[in-house]
């Protein structure tokens, strides 16, 4: 199993000068990539500062520069918000501009408050139909000319420019959860982003289950990676977990105005949904938030990653990007390296002695 971590910009008050903002994410993208992390992963949000990423290929070109080997992820653009021939040729430049790292992972959309202002309105869930017509037009593009005639977009004969570096284009990845999509994905050849959510542990093997089956389904389709991220937070001793569990908590609240539209945003300064109205659900349980998160001493975090390597997940994916203190996101990820990353390591080498020996 190999290791990425969710990365953006991050502000929660006006306060915060961009300048700290963009720092900040430099430093953590360059200990990432010292580190020895496969992928650096960041998001496609508009209008909103808990998430500055209008563009994710700008954000991944300039990291691009200030790394050296950690490859370099779209988790995820959004289907909806883009045309063909411009993802393509974006795409395809970013993959130039890093010198073959990008990771092309796209998905249908989640926030709703976006969706009204990026997608007139229309409700986040048929983000999936306009997922399901652009990717294969991108791939086509990457290809050569082609004309396109579908239901969201016609253009007449054109190709991305420029063409991408990696042949026959970056590996493509897109967010599942849902059966259908785990399907469609797989059929076409594509890698899976997916996320257990704040669920027990018991959905970690619910999500590998849909893909196994996707993957059983396509014998014809070489067999795609697979990705999982969930929140995670190390720290020294077990009792440092109410931090991330309040941190945690109150970016939650966020994500439920954003998700639902039930909150106000002001100046992009999303409001947290008062606590009353998510009081009583299981995943607002501390406990519960501390059990099923990535949350524990590097003890406790290797623990809960053997489900995940139980599971057959290929890339266990932090997810920092929750208002965590940056002081505890470095931490993290130092902890991370220098006392978990050495665990699974080892066990890898210790599988391929038994390979060798075995023969």
């Amino acid at each position: 199993m190999k290791f990425a971590v969710s990365l953006t910009m991050e502000r929660f008050s006006p306060d915060a000068p961009m300048s700290r903002v963009k720092s900040n994410l430099l430093e953590l993208a360059r200990i990432a990539d010292g580190g020895g992390f496969e992928t650096l992963w960041t998001a496609e949000h508009h209008t909103i500062e808990c998430t500055i990423s209008p563009n994710p290929f700008q954000t991944l070109t300039w990291l691009g520069q200030h790394t050296e080997q950690i490859r370099l992820g779209t988790s995820t653009l959004v289907a909806p918000y883009w045309s063909p021939i411009r993802l393509a040729g974006e795409a395809a430049l970013c993959d130039h501009l890093t010198d073959g790292r990008l990771e092309f992972g796209i998905a249908r959309g989640s926030y709703q408050y976006e969706f009204d202002r990026m997608a007139g309105g229309m409700p986040q869930q048929e983000g999936v139909a306009y997922l399901k017509e652009l990717v294969p037009a991108v791939r086509k593009l990457w290809q050569g000319d082609y004309t396109h005639d579908g239901h969201y977009w016609k253009f007449p004969l054109a190709t991305a420019v420029p063409k991408p570096l990696q042949q026959p284009h970056p590996p493509i990845w897109v967010a599942a959860r849902d059966p259908g999509t785990f399907d469609w994905a797989i059929s076409i050849g594509a890698n899976i982003l997916s996320t257990p959510l704040s669920a027990p542990a018991a959905e970690i093997q619910v999500l590998a289950d849909k893909f196994e089956k996707a993957v059983a389904d396509h014998p014809e389709v070489p067999r795609p990676r697979f990705m999982m991220q969930r929140r995670t937070c190390v720290y020294d001793k077990t009792e440092d977990w109410q931090l991330a569990v309040q941190h945690s908590m109150d970016y939650g609240r966020t994500f439920e105005n954003l998700m639902q539209n039930i909150g106000a945003v002001r100046d992009g300064f999303p409001e947290a949904v008062p606590f009353e109205s998510v009081r009583g659900k299981d995943n607002y349980n501390p406990d519960n938030i501390c059990k099923n998160l990535m949350f524990g001493t590097p003890d406790e975090v290797i623990e809960k990653l053997l489900a995940y390597e139980a599971a057959g997940v290929d890339q266990y994916c932090l997810g920092l990007t929750f208002n965590l203190p940056f002081e505890l996101q470095k931490k993290t990820l130092r902890l991370f390296v220098d006392e978990v990353m050495p665990f699974f390591a080892a066990r890898e080498r210790d599988r391929q002695r038994a390979v060798v020996s075995g023969r």
